[in-house]
């Protein structure tokens, strides 16, 4: 067995989640009538859930020296997660889940290339080359069929 295919499983099963998480939300949203709390109760259950993972691990407390030492964008996080998790519940009962999702990796592929590239933010840099740009060429084409279907 390679070495990373445990890594590309864990990678298929968060996006199996991913459109689970999608599914969910929006029928959430549906059924509290609004998309904010929808969001909210997300982000609720999942701190919760982390935080109880927290306890168990017996993770220590970040010291306040590391906390000052993590980057102004470090921060960022959370607020570009909540921007997702509510702009996916308004989207999704719209577009529908596959269209949200082909969409979504391609703004995914598309940043990530650009990421990889510059080794924007302090990752690795890993140039953009030509068959990376085919790659993302034909998500892009896999995207629009299935928007247009």
């Amino acid at each position: 067995m390679p070495p990373l295919i445990g890594f590309y499983l864990a990678a298929l099963a968060a996006g199996i989640a991913f459109v689970f998480q999608q599914t969910v939300n929006a029928g959430l949203r549906g059924s509290l009538g609004s998309g904010l709390w929808a969001g909210l109760t997300n982000f609720a259950v999942g701190g919760t859930a982390i935080g109880l993972v927290i306890l168990m691990l017996r993770e220590p407390v970040p010291t306040v020296e590391a906390v000052a030492r993590a980057p102004w964008y470090a921060w960022l996080g959370g607020l570009l997660g909540a921007l997702y998790i509510v702009g996916a519940v308004f989207i999704a009962p719209r577009i529908g889940a596959a269209a949200l999702v082909a969409l979504i990796v391609v703004g995914q592929m598309l940043t990530a290339l650009a990421f990889d590239h510059f080794g924007i933010l302090g990752i690795p840099v890993h140039a953009v080359s030509w068959a990376r740009l085919a790659g993302a060429a034909l998500l892009i084409a896999g995207a629009a069929l299935v928007c247009l279907s």
